[in-house]
């Protein structure tokens, strides 16, 4: 010990120890802050190849890769209506390294209609919804059915003889399709609906097509290459505003604002604990991702909607749609197990 420690009293002498101790851990706290990534970055995507959640994903991988200073590794882990691929998320670390493309089923439909989840809300960081997918419903193009009025009217007089068609029980098709007609006037649709379960969005979409289904309500991402080879007649789109390709009103156009929550959506989240510094580089990372042209040009082909939350504004849509959901599901008694 040098002389001029000698003679400071021992609580001094601790005390500067103690500084120097915590310079140095702040010192380490930063370096490994500005260190993130110092590896590869897993991005889970909790459904299967192809699907919208799996395109979206991967679109934004792309600008990713050149704005993320390590790879970004897409992998899907499906499974459980993305609840296994949601669970591992939830399950990593809250380092960063592993995060997810987090979607109106995993995280919107499935808390409302599952009654036993093994995941819940409160247990993501969200660090920001990007896209949103406004929801189309869509009759096949020979159609007679030229409206929503003209298909709730067809509901009301002939009910058990309409059908619409989904991507499973318990999916965002399926509380589409009720919702939609609900608003419409049809007070029980489940009752009076045939619900069409398939597997996938797009054998939902080719049930409308072969007449096996009289329609369908999905996202417009879904059904954009439909309506642009006239396959299939959009009668609705959910947004305020227009949707380029769809010729089709608005339900503000139609005077059905509740419809503006039946919307899809992707965002990225991670586990909850992450560090304020990786949430922030994150931020940075998908705010420059979403401006990318070549992204905007994809996306936008898809019907899909471009639009960058903050957390908070995220964390207050999607608990804002759980509870739109939530309460449809209790009304209509359409809980499932599992």
């Amino acid at each position: 010990m040098n002389k001029e420690l000698r003679r400071l009293p021992r609580t001094a002498v601790l005390g500067l120890a103690t500084l120097a101790v915590g310079i140095t851990g702040l010192a380490v706290t930063a370096a490994n802050a500005a260190e993130y990534p110092e590896r590869p970055i897993t991005l889970v995507i909790a459904y299967g190849p192809g699907g919208a959640t799996d395109i979206s994903g991967r679109t934004l991988a792309v600008p990713l890769g050149k704005i993320v200073p390590k790879p970004v590794l897409v992998v899907n882990r499906t499974g459980a209506g993305g609840a296994t691929g949601t669970v591992t998320v939830r399950d990593s670390a809250p380092d960063g390294y592993t995060m997810m493309v987090s979607r109106v089923g995993s995280h919107t439909v499935n808390p409302a209609m599952k009654a036993t989840l093994p995941y819940k809300l409160d247990e993501f960081d969200q660090v920001g919804v990007y896209e949103i997918n406004p929801v189309a419903c869509a009759v096949k193009a020979d159609s007679p059915i030229k409206s929503m009025e003209e298909l709730v009217a067809k509901v009301k007089a002939a009910p058990k003889t309409i059908s619409y068609s989904s991507s499973g029980v318990g999916s965002l098709l399926h509380i589409a399709g009720a919702m939609a007609i609900r608003e419409f006037g049809v007070d029980n649709p489940v009752e009076d609906l045939i619900h069409i379960p398939l597997k996938g969005g797009g054998a939902a979409a080719t049930a409308v097509l072969a007449g096996t289904a009289t329609f369908i309500c999905t996202n417009s991402s879904a059904l954009a290459s439909f309506v642009a080879n006239k396959q299939l007649r959009p009668l609705m789109v959910t947004t305020k505003e227009k949707v380029p390709g769809f010729d089709a009103p608005t339900a503000a156009d139609l005077g059905k604002p509740n419809l503006h929550q039946l919307v899809g959506w992707s965002g990225i989240a991670g586990p909850k604990g992450l560090p304020d510094e990786v949430k922030e580089k994150w931020r940075g990372w998908l705010k420059a991702a979403t401006e990318d042209k070549g992204f905007l040009e994809k996306m936008g082909a898809r019907g899909s909607v471009i639009q960058m939350m903050s957390p908070e504004d995220s964390n207050a849509f999607i608990t804002n749609q759980y509870n739109v959901f939530k309460k449809l599901v209790d009304e209509l008694g359409m809980r499932i197990e599992g």
